[in-house]
């Protein structure tokens, strides 16, 4: 978890919200992550989206079912899902989200017992450190000092 901190606090630098996110594999990270939302303007560009793409890459193939998937975020609907997509076999995250929280806080997608593919799930992993990021970046975005302007087009 300490990894995925270490990513949250380069999207910060980034003018991005700090959340990060690392794969592993038989004790190696193979798939890191943080977003890229306002950078590369792409709505996808969640942490947990560009590690899982890392991570595939680095397998060789697109299932990731002996890997374990560390974010400091609870992962929202559409990372969740693309977490079971890539049957990813465990989850831990830190902070619960309470505005978007797909593993348990709003829903439980990772779990659903409807879907093909369940993820072992570990919760609040260093939840305060993951928070207190959280918290600080948006402080400083109401004080003018955080996230890039958004671009918009004509």
């Amino acid at each position: 978890m300490r990894a995925a901190l270490d990513e949250a606090i380069k999207a910060s630098d980034k003018g991005e919200v700090p959340v990060g996110c690392v794969i592993v594999r038989n004790s190696r990270i193979i798939g890191r992550g943080h977003p890229l939302r306002e950078t590369l303007q792409d709505p996808t560009a969640h942490a947990e989206m560009l590690a899982i793409t890392a991570a595939a890459e680095d397998a060789g193939q697109w299932r990731l079912d002996d890997c374990t998937l560390y974010v400091t975020l609870e992962p929202c609907p559409m990372c969740a899902g693309a977490i079971v997509n890539a049957r990813v076999s465990r989850v831990v995250f830190g902070a619960d989200d309470p505005k978007a929280g797909a593993c348990g806080t709003l829903f439980n997608v990772v779990q659903d017992s409807r879907l093909n593919h369940r993820v072992e799930l570990v919760r609040g992993v260093l939840a305060e450190d993951a928070a207190d990021l959280l918290k600080a970046f948006f402080r400083q975005c109401r004080a003018g000092r955080g996230m890039k302007p958004q671009k918009r087009k004509p």
